[in-house]
């Protein structure tokens, strides 16, 4: 009988504190040398955990299109993780019960900026009347405030089905939702359990008072003939609890990312301003060249597998950083220049895979109409502080600035 193979030592731990800088003006200088030298990397997460860090595009694109790296399973228990779950293991598996209920194309067609509730015309005028009151009180204003945050609430009430008011009354709370800890702590699922309560009495309200997407799903929930797994209040409440609050944060997080690229890059402005139809092209580019995505994709390997120079094994976990392969110049030559023209421009903003995101369709909309309001309505918008005295959240799933003072 032979002996078993001895276990191949790990290598030692990537020369980086995990997590990245949380500046979301400056690409992480680690990036660019962990993908020369090591495109997968021993990191070791908030929680204390060991985790392989992929920083090349190639690897990035092979973890989230390959089905043996899975997201559900970064929600089970006893498993390595890049921070501590503070939220409730149904809020990772959102997609999963979507999927699993026969409800993805109900979901995709809501977030569709042609069919629908929020078409590009409604974008447009409810960025133009955000932009009419910023006008009114004048410069400067805090463009989080004043327009990113109250257009992404008023974007996912719409889709939803909600009262703007009560969308506005939810955003403060995804502060609380989306932190990241080394530890459960007391509270941490407050925000949740306070916003699933509400969204629970919405899916139990009267028909004749629903609309958008939650009377939709209420009308699949009491349909006898319905194919597919049964639909309870319960899990509709925690889908609409989950989409509203990653729908509204990605919304306005990414929207002041992209002001803030396009205000460093003036000449940029001035040509989408000459030419609108390039708006669509230059979203793409400013998913591509935005820093919002503050922590890796994680993923828990299924099984055994190859990736690069490296073993995973079953059961380790595998963070994908978006900004490594988004500044990849195997992938994108000159990857530090924002390029309006570049093409072809396959980014992982949104991920890739099956569990590329449901919303990438109606968030190229909702940023192009919103920065062709911005571009249109203020000629010289700019910043009202120097760059590097922004002030950047720590502990957050995304990078966000606290404020973003604008002049015009």
């Amino acid at each position: 009988m032979t002996s078993p193979p001895a276990s191949t030592p790990l290598p030692p731990y990537a020369e980086v504190q995990w997590p990245l800088s949380r500046r979301g003006d400056v690409v992480p200088a680690e990036c660019a040398r962990l993908r020369e030298k090591s495109p997968v990397a021993r990191v070791r997460t908030l929680t204390g955990d060991d985790a392989w860090l992929v920083t090349s595009y190639a690897l990035a694109l092979r973890v989230l299109e390959d089905e043996r790296f899975s997201l559900w399973d970064t929600a089970a228990p006893e498993v390595p993780r890049q921070y501590a779950l503070t939220i409730p293991p149904e809020a990772v598996s959102t997609m999963a019960n979507i999927n699993s209920a026969g409800l993805h194309q109900e979901v995709l067609r809501a977030l569709g900026p042609r069919s629908g509730p929020a078409s590009a015309q409604w974008m447009s005028a409810r960025a133009h009347e955000l932009a009419d009151a910023m006008a009114a009180e004048g410069p400067p204003v805090d463009l989080r405030q004043r327009f990113a945050e109250p257009y992404a609430a008023a974007l996912m009430c719409e889709v939803l089905g909600l009262p703007y008011e009560d969308g506005l009354r939810l955003m403060p709370g995804l502060d609380l939702g989306f932190l990241t800890s080394p530890a459960v702590f007391e509270g941490c699922t407050a925000n949740w359990d306070k916003d699933y309560g509400y969204m629970l009495r919405q899916v139990r309200a009267d028909p004749g008072e629903q609309r958008g997407l939650i009377r939709r799903l209420c009308e699949l929930r009491d349909d006898p003939n319905r194919d597919g797994g049964d639909l309870t209040d319960e899990m509709l409440a925690a889908t609409v609890t989950s989409l509203f609050g990653a729908g509204a944060m990605s919304t306005y997080v990414f929207l002041l990312h992209a002001v803030l690229v396009l205000v460093r890059h003036p000449e940029a402005m001035d040509r989408l301003r000459a030419e609108p139809q390039m708006m669509p092209q230059a979203v793409d580019e400013l998913m591509r060249a935005t820093l919002s995505i503050g922590d890796g994709l994680p993923r828990i390997a299924q099984s055994d597998v190859h990736l690069g120079d490296v073993l995973v094994r079953a059961g380790e976990l595998v963070l994908v950083c978006v900004e490594g392969a988004n500044f990849d110049p195997a992938q994108f030559p000159d990857p530090d220049r924002f390029d309006l023209d570049r093409t072809p421009n396959a980014h992982l903003s949104f991920g890739a895979g099956q569990h590329y995101c449901p919303a990438s369709t109606i968030s190229r909309a909702h940023t192009a109409e919103a920065l062709t309001v911005l571009l249109e309505r203020f000629p010289r918008l700019r910043l009202a502080v120097p760059v590097d005295q922004l002030a950047w959240r720590t502990g957050n799933i995304k990078r966000i600035p606290e404020r973003l003072p604008v002049l015009w």
